[in-house]
């Protein structure tokens, strides 16, 4: 075999380095160029932000282990068709959501390209899904947060309803973002006012009250109903089938529009089953104008056929989802599920107790617990149950009211009920210290 050297693909290399190609590849992008180049991908706006932007501090790690080489992250989004979305017939808004996804992934997928040809190593990690399922349970199953990196863009602000509403095309985005290994002339900055309105509609539309008038987001409510067809959701599905001892015993428990539901979703692409926070939001330029000159005609045509649709909305068993439900949408049936939430790690235990509690079920609770986790997950913790809220923070903080001392591993069986408290009590694998009531009443903040 001829030496290395001499092979053709080498000496081609060889050439283009003379020619000063790599040279011009570290050099910094230009930033008008870098945008012209994705709004002909078919990007509707585009922002770059640099890798240690403070606003991205929690999630550099991450960023840095999926690409280790990313200077520059490049956020875009693309518009979605309001119409679409704001349907109450939610075959047409799913077909726009993945539709529009779609769209979003064909682009960065573009843009990576057109950078490759110029010798610039950049990655396009999905815009929703597929995720890293198994990462699933464990902690963050996604490659990239898009929000943040969009907010630190100056692509829009985060509205009360937890949606990036941009200042032209309100909430009906769809984000990407691409890891890149070269740095722009030119980053922006986050925007200097938030679009949203704080009209509030996202508050009357959601069907399980997921969004708080002051601010509070129930991420269970929100996950358990609009992600019913899902991962976690569709994990609580196939454990239906395989409980269900006959045919008949499965239709008693779901019905044959939620079996074809499931179906479709499989076939074609997982429904979301609400969105409705997003669908009456009149922010941005080119959304506000109906809501600015007849807000009364804007609520008929946009809002109220979202709250009067008749529709299942699914909820956990004594959850503040069911009671809000039942008070405020007597037009719409809840049905008790699980949605799979089961954590396998203590770390991503104690970061879902900000996720999963259900503040009106805290209702008169004032509670300091410490928390010390043994065995193959070593831990401790301080939770603190008070005026509805809650606060987790790690180590041994004040003086508790309860302690609780766990063996890790039975600890999260017991919490995914896949082991008995009592056994556990019994057994000393979980220990307490103060008054078991507390116990009990922790746990009803949590309903499974």
């Amino acid at each position: 075999m001829a030496h290395l050297s001499e092979h053709p693909t080498v000496k081609r290399f060889q050439e283009r380095m003379n020619a000063g190609n790599a040279e011009a590849s570290r050099q910094k992008l230009d930033a008008g160029w870098l945008r012209e180049l994705c709004i002909d991908a078919g990007a509707d706006d585009v922002g770059f932000v640099e890798v240690d932007r403070p606003e991205l501090s929690e999630q550099s790690a991450e960023i840095r282990s999926a690409f280790p080489h990313t200077k520059t992250l490049v956020s875009f989004v693309c518009r979605m068709n309001r119409e679409d979305v704001r349907n109450p017939a939610r075959s047409i808004a799913n077909l726009e959501f993945h539709r529009t996804g779609d769209e979003v992934n064909e682009i960065a997928r573009k843009i990576v390209a057109m950078l490759e040809q110029r010798g610039i190593r950049a990655l396009n990690p999905a815009m929703g899904f597929p995720m890293e399922m198994d990462r699933f349970g464990k902690g963050k199953a996604w490659v990239i947060s898009h929000k943040p990196v969009a907010v630190a863009a100056g692509l829009g602000h985060m509205g009360i309803h937890r949606n990036v509403i941009h200042p032209k095309f309100g909430n009906f985005i769809l984000l990407g973002t691409i890891l890149m290994d070269a740095e722009v002339t030119t980053y922006h900055s986050r925007l200097d006012y938030n679009p949203c309105l704080e009209c509030k509609l996202c508050v009357a539309a959601c069907p399980v009250g997921a969004i708080g008038a002051d601010g509070h987001f129930n991420f269970s409510a929100c996950y358990t109903h609009n992600y019913r067809e899902f991962m976690g959701g569709f994990t609580d599905w196939v454990e239906t089938i395989t409980e269900s001892k006959s045919a008949w015993a499965y239709r008693n428990k779901v019905s044959d529009s939620e079996s074809a539901s499931m179906w479709q979703s499989l076939s074609f692409g997982a429904n979301y089953k609400s969105a409705y926070c997003m669908a009456v939001c009149p922010a941005g330029e080119d959304v506000i104008g109906p809501f600015l000159t007849d807000r009364k005609g804007y609520l008929e045509d946009v809002v109220k056929p979202l709250q009067d649709k008749e529709e299942t909305v699914y909820v956990i068993r004594d959850s503040d989802a069911e009671n809000y439900v039942t008070r405020h949408f007597p037009n719409k049936t809840t049905k008790r599920i699980g949605n799979g939430l089961r954590t396998r790690s203590i770390k991503a235990f104690l970061t879902g107790l900000r996720l999963t509690f259900q503040r009106n079920q805290s209702e008169g609770l004032d509670a300091t617990y410490h928390f010390t986790f043994t065995g193959e997950e070593e831990s401790k913790a301080t939770v603190t149950i008070r005026n509805k809220t809650i606060d987790v923070r790690d180590g041994h903080i004040g003086a508790p009211n309860i302690r609780v001392r766990a063996d890790s591993r039975t600890w999260l069986g017991v919490v995914a009920k896949e082991r008995s408290l009592v056994w556990a009590l019994i057994r000393r694998r979980i220990r307490i210290k103060g008054p078991p009531k507390l116990l009990v009443a922790f746990g009803k903040c949590f309903p499974a």
